[in-house]
C-alpha cells in the first residue's frame, strides 16, 4: 500500500512536499487549543507490530480514517469551485466500522459549542464548506459528531487535559476535520489537470484518479450517483491523536462505486465561486457603543433582566471602554453573582470586558466569552444565563450598537 504524508496548506494552494499534517493553532481563535500530549513519532494506526495500550495516543480500533467529500449538484451545495465536507470517519483496519459509540456525548448546538470555545473561525468555514443538501447544517454536524466522532478512542473525555470544558473533544474534532479538508482541495487538483465540471464531457476513472494521485501521491476512492461523480474518500492512518496528530495519506483500499468510463462531472447550478478563507478580512468593531443590544450566537439574546430569550431584545447602556465597563438596563445594573447574570435594582455591578472576534464584539467576564444555559429559549420562555460552559447549551454574546 503506497503511503504518503499530506501537508497543511491553504485551500487556495496545496502541496505534499512538507513533512506532515499536524493540526496547528489557529491564530484567529480566542482560546488556546487543547493539546493531547501525544507523540507523533510512534507507530501509525493499523500498522502497529506490538499491542498498544494507550488508546488516548493510538487510534484503535478505528485506525483507518476516511475524509469524505461531496460534489452536490441537485440541489447544489457550497461554492461552485469547491467540493464540500461530508465528514471524517474511523473505520476499523479491516474495513468494518462502528457508529454512535457514546449517546451521552451526542452534543447538540454545535455552532454554539464551537463559538463558546473559541473556534468561531472553524464555524465560519463550516458554514460555507460543510453544508447540508437540505439546509439543515446543525443537524448534519450533530449527526457527523454523534455517529462518527464519538467512536474515536483518542477523543474519549478521559484523554483530555484536566479542566477541559464540556464538549472540548467535539470542538477538537471539527477543528481537525476542517484543517484536513483544507489540505485536500479536490476541485483545484482536478482543475490543474484540465478536468473541470462540464455538461457534455465524460471522463474515465483512470483519468480522474491519475490526476488526483499526481497531486497527492495517493489514489482516493471515487463514488458516483449513476454516472455522475458525487463523492470522494481520502484515506489515512494516524500517528498520535485526532486532536493534534499526524495524518498519513494512503491509497484507498477500494476504488469506490464509479464505473471505469463514462463518468460525468456536472457543474453546480446556482452556486457562486468560493471566497477563499485565507483572504477574508472582516471589519472589526469600531469600539464599545454607548447603547446596544446583546445577541446570542445561536438564537435570540438578552432581555432587561439579563435572561436569554427569543423575544424582542432589551437595550443595554454601556459605561466605560471595551477593556473595562459596566452595563445596565431599564431594570437596573447588571452583575454576575454565583456564576449567574442578572440585571435589576439592588444588583452589584460587575466589571465586564469586550473581546473582538472577527466582526463581532463579544461580552466577556474575567476574560472568558463563554456563557451557557440549561436549555435554549423558545416562545415566551426566559432562560437563566450562566458564565462558563458548564451547562448544556453553550454560546457567546455579541454586543451590537443600537
Amino acid at each position: 500500500m503506497l503511503a504518503a504524508t499530506l501537508a497543511m496548506g491553504a485551500l487556495a494552494g496545496w502541496a505534499v512536499a512538507t513533512p506532515s499534517f499536524t493540526s496547528p493553532v489557529d491564530s484567529v481563535n480566542l482560546f488556546k487549543r487543547i493539546s493531547s500530549g501525544c507523540s507523533t513519532s510512534g507507530q501509525a494506526s493499523c500498522h502497529n507490530t506490538t499491542k498498544q495500550t494507550d488508546l488516548c495516543c493510538f487510534e484503535s480500533p478505528g485506525g483507518l480514517l476516511l475524509q469524505t467529500q461531496f460534489w452536490d449538484t441537485d440541489p447544489s451545495t457550497g461554492p461552485s469551485d469547491s467540493w464540500t465536507i461530508h465528514g471524517l470517519w474511523p473505520d476499523n483496519c479491516d474495513g468494518t466500522f462502528t457508529e454512535n459509540c457514546d449517546a451521552s456525548r451526542a452534543y447538540t448546538d454545535i455552532a454554539g459549542l464551537l463559538t463558546a470555545q473559541g473556534a468561531s473561525s472553524t464555524l465560519e468555514f463550516m458554514q460555507q464548506y460543510w453544508v447540508d443538501i437540505n439546509g439543515q447544517n446543525e443537524k448534519f454536524w450533530e449527526h457527523e459528531w454523534s455517529t462518527h466522532g464519538t467512536c474515536y478512542s483518542t477523543l474519549e473525555t478521559s484523554c483530555l487535559p484536566s479542566g477541559s470544558p464540556k464538549g472540548a473533544e467535539a470542538v477538537a474534532f471539527f477543528n481537525t476535520v476542517v484543517k484536513l479538508f483544507k489540505t485536500l482541495p479536490t476541485y483545484d487538483m482536478l482543475a490543474s489537470a484540465g478536468i473541470t465540471p462540464s455538461t457534455s464531457k465524460t471522463f474515465t476513472l483512470s483519468t480522474l484518479t491519475s490526476a488526483l494521485k499526481s497531486a497527492t501521491g495517493v489514489t482516493p476512492a471515487l463514488n458516483c450517483d449513476g454516472s455522475n461523480l458525487n463523492a470522494i474518500e481520502w484515506y489515512f492512518n494516524l500517528k498520535g491523536s485526532v486532536i493534534d496528530g499526524q495524518f498519513e495519506a494512503i491509497d484507498a483500499p477500494s476504488k469506490g462505486s464509479c464505473g471505469s468510463s463514462g463518468i460525468k462531472y456536472p457543474p453546480k447550478s446556482g452556486s457562486s465561486p468560493s471566497v477563499r478563507q485565507c483572504c477574508l478580512d472582516p471589519t472589526p468593531p469600531s469600539g464599545l457603543p454607548s447603547k446596544g443590544t446583546i445577541h446570542a450566537s445561536t438564537t435570540g439574546g438578552l432581555l432587561t433582566g439579563g435572561t436569554w430569550s427569543v423575544q424582542t431584545l432589551a437595550t443595554y447602556t454601556f459605561s466605560g471602554s471595551a477593556s473595562s465597563f459596566t452595563m445596565s438596563t431599564s431594570k437596573g445594573k447588571c452583575g454576575v453573582s454565583g456564576g449567574q447574570l442578572t440585571c435589576g435594582s439592588g444588583v452589584s455591578a460587575t466589571t465586564f470586558s469586550a473581546v473582538t472576534s472577527g466582526s463581532n464584539l463579544l461580552l466577556a467576564v474575567s476574560g472568558s466569552t463563554a456563557f451557557s444555559s440549561d436549555v435554549s429559549p423558545s416562545g415566551s420562555a426566559q432562560e437563566t444565563v450562566f458564565t462558563g460552559s458548564s451547562h448544556s447549551k453553550t454560546y457567546t454574546l455579541s454586543i451590537m450598537s443600537s
